[in-house]
């Protein structure tokens, strides 16, 4: 897991929770946009971009409210969260052709969260064979688009402007 989370990476994560507080919170408070990457606000949760994403259109839903556990969330902010989910595999599938996802939420540190403190859904459109040699070998990721392409295609196709 040591290749996933590099010191950088992590000290990166931990910067912007030591000056800004929680890294999603702040994030809100920006207009939508590739500054930002959020695709899509809904009454509850937003669907945003990761900043250090596994492949091409790795996708989180976050909640609004700041919570570490589902438990916290009430039903209709957990319902939600899963509706923009199933949004985001369609989008990502329309947008994106994958052979498949993951999708999960890491709860505490343990699980592999780099953010603990404000529980968030991944969303990752895989391929297959698209373990990343790079990754293991090189403690780099190789991307075919810049954040702000894949930012800028998510969210036309979110908006349903194909």
């Amino acid at each position: 897991m040591d290749h996933l989370w590099s010191p950088w990476r992590m000290s990166y994560v931990q910067s912007l929770k030591d000056e800004e507080g929680c890294v999603f919170c702040s994030l809100l408070a920006l207009p939508d946009g590739p500054q930002n990457l959020v695709v899509h606000r809904g009454r509850r949760n937003f669907a945003i971009l990761n900043r250090f994403p596994y492949t091409s259109g790795h996708m989180m839903i976050v909640p609004f409210e700041h919570h570490s556990t589902l438990g916290e969330l009430d039903s209709d902010t957990r319902s939600e969260m899963m509706e923009m989910t199933t949004r985001s595999i369609e989008v990502l599938g329309s947008e994106y052709h994958p052979h498949g996802f993951n999708v999960g939420i890491n709860i505490g540190e343990a699980a592999g969260a780099g953010i603990t403190e404000h529980i968030h859904m991944h969303v990752v459109p895989r391929w297959s064979g698209d373990t990343n040699f790079m990754s293991s070998l090189g403690n780099t990721r190789v991307m075919p688009e810049t954040l702000e392409d894949s930012y800028l295609r998510i969210k036309k196709t979110w908006e349903g402007e194909t």
